[in-house]
């Protein structure tokens, strides 16, 4: 079993910065791919952004390119987003997610919260106009 607890959520001006975590615990926890999602209020869970066990491959929603970043620390078993020049519209409880273990992690399987089997409790973001 994977534990996930997000953090770093708030509320924020639009043009400012957030940069959340994901703390992984439990069995192989740092064997995961990982993704990121979130949803608004009113609207479907949407993807946000993935990475590889390893971090050497990502993935990015065409509407965050640019702007959001992942990373993670396998050391200290923890995935980040970091999130510039944040948008009223990037108001949403963001989530991550651990990929299916036996999964390649490709931009199918990335994108698809389906495949993924262990999720956080989530954290607000808010940013304000």
């Amino acid at each position: 079993q994977v534990q996930l607890v997000e953090s770093g959520g708030g509320l924020v001006q639009a043009g400012g910065s957030l940069r959340l975590s994901c703390a992984v615990s439990g069995r192989t926890g740092t064997t995961y791919a990982m993704g990121w999602f979130r949803q608004a209020p009113g609207k479907e869970r949407e993807f946000v952004a993935a990475l590889s066990w390893n971090g050497a491959d990502t993935y990015y929603a065409d509407f965050v390119k640019g702007r959001f970043t992942v990373s993670r620390d396998n050391a200290k078993n923890t995935v980040f987003l970091q999130m510039n020049s944040l948008r009223p519209e990037d108001t949403a409880v963001y989530y991550c997610a651990a990929l299916g273990p036996t999964l390649p992690f490709t931009l199918a399987t990335a994108t698809n919260q389906y495949e993924y089997v262990f999720w956080g409790q989530g954290t607000q973001v808010t940013v304000s106009s």
